[in-house]
């Protein structure tokens, strides 16, 4: 093995070189995500980019919903070495200035855009993320968020948008470690006995004074395996927020959730509570490859210079039976004492859990 280009720099964090990661879990993994709308619900962009260095596989997407049709295209290459570049296919990112501005760029024939993000106050480091299988944590990881506009172009299948930061909003993370990608492991006992359930909550917000970070993760009979929930200041101080609790109110007969209120208590002890209103909506495993996408998985390997393309009916029979069972980023309108602020609702409730009622994996809202 030769050294790579990041041994030049003083960033080692273990005896190797910057070709080889410290774990030499198969699942390791190093990504971005990225999201964009113009507050309406409407026109919804998500974008994400990975490299799997003990895979040899690097990856990268953008999904787009506009209307009731939700376009993906995925890019998927042989990672050769660890680099401070993010590019594959017609894919790349260009980091402006680190913790601040980025550039995300696109070239497809579905799908194409060229739009920079801007952090609106400084990222927020978040709670160590862990989820067992029995003794094993499928999901061992740190991340950064931040809340943000963008500015530049947007195309889809020839309709041009014009990405104004003005009204043009967004999150992001960049997030390390270890979560399930590539192709499964081999089925045993842990994968057998996991029937129960999954909870999860996800909310970044900005708001013209402050950035709301909030993220709540439960098992199937509610005990509270991660929760967070700061908010940050442009001066980059970061107040802690007392224990988050969510109520969800789902749509009849599913397991939408269509509003949300988030009770929180500041540092003194006065209650915060957040109203959420969602608007439009992407499923994650429509074309992102996350959990349960059949059309792609991140970190799997298709062979070089590999691309592909999907258009899905957000109206069809298809689409709707498969939203129970993933992970859905919604635009969230959010309201704090008549202060309005914007970001995502990012939610799943896959199995059962108990405080919200559901006791099996078919069963839907009253």
């Amino acid at each position: 093995m030769k050294p790579v280009l990041l041994d030049e720099y003083p960033v080692h964090q273990s005896p190797l070189s910057m070709a080889r990661v410290a774990s030499t879990d198969r699942n390791f993994y190093d990504r971005n995500y990225f999201n964009a709308h113009d507050r309406t619900g409407d026109v919804y962009l998500i974008s994400g980019s990975g490299v799997y260095p003990n895979l040899g596989v690097t990856d990268a997407f953008v999904t787009v919903r506009h209307g009731d049709t939700q376009v993906a295209v995925r890019f998927s290459d042989a990672l050769e070495e660890r680099s401070m570049e993010s590019k594959v296919g017609g894919y790349r990112l260009e980091v402006i200035e680190p913790l601040q501005k980025i550039r995300l760029i696109c070239e497809h024939e579905e799908l194409s855009c060229d739009i920079t993000w801007d952090g609106s106050f400084p990222a927020v480091l978040e709670e160590a993320h862990i989820l067992m299988s029995g003794p094993r944590p499928i999901l061992d990881a740190s991340r950064f968020a931040q809340v943000g506009s963008w500015s530049g172009t947007l195309s889809v299948h020839g309709q041009d948008f014009a990405v104004d930061p003005q009204t043009w909003m967004g999150t992001r993370d960049r997030s390390w470690g270890i979560r399930p990608v590539g192709e499964p492991d081999p089925q045993g006992r842990m994968t057998y006995e996991a029937r129960g359930g999954h909870y999860w909550v996800y909310v970044p917000l900005r708001f013209d004074d402050f950035a709301l970070m909030v993220i709540v993760q439960e098992s199937e009979d509610g005990h509270r395996t991660l929760s967070h929930a700061t908010r940050v200041f442009a001066d980059g101080r970061v107040e802690q927020l007392g224990w988050p609790r969510v109520e969800i109110v789902y749509r009849s007969g599913t397991r939408h959730p269509e509003s949300a209120r988030i009770h929180l208590t500041t540092p003194s002890g006065e209650p915060l509570v957040v109203d959420i209103e969602n608007l439009g909506f992407i499923s994650l495993s429509h074309g992102a490859g996350y959990g349960g996408d059949p059309d792609w998985t991140h970190g799997e390997w298709r062979g070089e210079n590999w691309s592909s393309s999907s258009r899905f009916d957000t109206t069809s029979a298809e689409f709707l039976g498969r939203l129970p069972y993933s992970t859905i980023d919604h635009v969230a309108k959010a309201t704090i004492d008549g202060q309005v602020g914007w970001g995502m609702f990012e939610h799943a409730v896959m199995g059962r859990h108990d405080p919200s009622g559901f006791v099996g994996w078919v069963d839907m809202a009253p």
